[in-house]
C-alpha cells in the first residue's frame, strides 16, 4: 500500500471524525446526557475490525447497516428503573447513538460479520485480494 493511499485514508476517516462532531452539535441529544460509544478500529493482511463496548445493551438494541461503502453502527440504550424507585445519583449515560465508517476501497462489502459478547461488538470486513497487489497498470492515452 502506497503512502499516498494511507494518507488519503486518514484525510478521509479525520473528515468523518468532523462530520460527525458537526452533526452531533447540530442536533441536540435527547435528553440530559447522550449516549457516545468507545470503539477501537483494528488491521491485519486480512481484515479490518472494529471493536465497540455497548455495556448494558443487547444485540436486539444494536443496528448496523450498510450504504454506499459507509458501514454505521446505531442503537439506543435506555435507563430501567423499577415502579418505586427514583434516580438519585446518574453516571451512566444513555440514549440512542450512531456511529458511521467509511469502509476502505479494497474492503470486500460482502464479507461482513458480525459478534456481539458480552456488551462488546465486533464487525469484521474482509480485504479484497489483489491479483497485481501493489503493482502499477500501464494505461493508454486515446
Amino acid at each position: 500500500m502506497s503512502n499516498f493511499s494511507i494518507d488519503l485514508e486518514k484525510q478521509l476517516s479525520k473528515l468523518g471524525r468532523d462530520i460527525q462532531q458537526l452533526v452531533e452539535r447540530a442536533v441536540p441529544a435527547q435528553g440530559a446526557v447522550s449516549f457516545h460509544p468507545r470503539c477501537d478500529v483494528a488491521e491485519n493482511d486480512q481484515k479490518y475490525s472494529i471493536i465497540m463496548d455497548l455495556p448494558g445493551m443487547a444485540k436486539e438494541q444494536v443496528s448496523i447497516t450498510l450504504k454506499n461503502g459507509v458501514l454505521t453502527i446505531s442503537g439506543d440504550r435506555e435507563l430501567y428503573l423499577e415502579d418505586d424507585e427514583k434516580l438519585v445519583k446518574s453516571e451512566r449515560k444513555q440514549g440512542s447513538f450512531s456511529r458511521a465508517f467509511a469502509l476502505p476501497e479494497h474492503s470486500d462489502t460482502s464479507s461482513i460479520n458480525a459478534a456481539f459478547n458480552d456488551g462488546v461488538l465486533k464487525v469484521s470486513v474482509s480485504k479484497k485480494v489483489s491479483e497485481e497487489d501493489g503493482d502499477s497498470q500501464s494505461i493508454p492515452i486515446k
